[in-house]
């Protein structure tokens, strides 16, 4: 990380250009490039941006996962310069290291920060349908890979992430995360009120079947972080499947 970056992230901690720290729930970290918000005990959710020809700068979600002193990321920011800020917020402010990145589709909104990732040691999961798609799109792809699940470990608790089949991509997994109830939709599930959005690598005949099985699958979600704009609760499945039914 150059020197620039990281007098922005020490200025910015030290509530000169924008950082609010308040009670322990609402801990932020904002920069041109990347904002940082805690919504739960053990969670945080990155909001980095994407230039689009017909909306501007457009928020793209992410989450990372705290527990026993060691972190998970769910998608990386958009590019290399907001991953490398948020590395170094986990590592230098939070003092974690971060065990893995997961990249829950193949689109540039969850992997086009890949390349800070790798350059820190810090080794990339995703589906093998994934790793196909990214190949010849992306300059770089995730390390590693599964068919269509994985668990992973922070101390004595565990993430799940699942591949219940398609919807905004023929690849698109969510995460759940057990001690939270926190499922991470990514760009399956949809904020309520949101339009349909790209629709490029879409399989729309299958996409509302998709969120009927996550919602009735066995887990206890009390809180959904889709891949763009608001969370909510379980509402936002039931306001996918009428948006992708219609």
């Amino acid at each position: 990380m150059n020197n620039y970056i990281k007098i922005l992230l020490c200025l910015s901690w030290l509530g000169l250009i924008g950082c609010t720290t308040k009670d322990p729930v609402s801990l932020s970290y904002s920069s041109e490039n990347l904002q940082i918000e805690q919504i739960s005990e053990h969670v945080y959710q990155h909001i980095s941006y994407i230039n689009l020809p017909k909306y501007g700068m457009f928020p793209c979600n992410g989450l990372i996962y705290v527990h026993d002193n060691e972190a998970i990321v769910f998608d990386t920011p958009v590019d290399d310069t907001s991953s490398s800020e948020l590395i170094y917020w986990i590592q230098d402010q939070l003092q974690l290291p971060i065990n893995a990145v997961i990249v829950h589709h193949f689109h540039v909104d969850c992997l086009g920060g890949l390349n800070a990732f790798h350059q820190a040691g810090i080794p990339s999961y995703a589906s093998t349908k994934t790793i196909a798609l990214a190949r010849g799109k992306h300059p770089v792809i995730p390390q590693n890979s599964f068919i269509d699940s994985l668990e992973l470990s922070l101390g004595t608790q565990s993430i799940q992430t699942r591949f219940f089949g398609a919807g905004h991509t023929p690849d698109n997994v969510v995460s759940y995360i057990p001690e939270d109830a926190i499922l991470f939709g990514g760009c399956l599930i949809k904020e309520l009120d949101a339009g349909k959005g790209n629709l490029e690598d879409a399989v729309l005949t299958q996409w509302p079947i998709t969120v009927a099985t996550i919602q009735n699958y066995p887990w206890s979600i009390k809180h959904v972080v889709p891949g763009h704009g608001k969370s909510g609760g379980p509402e936002l499945f039931d306001y996918t499947i009428q948006l992708f039914s219609n």
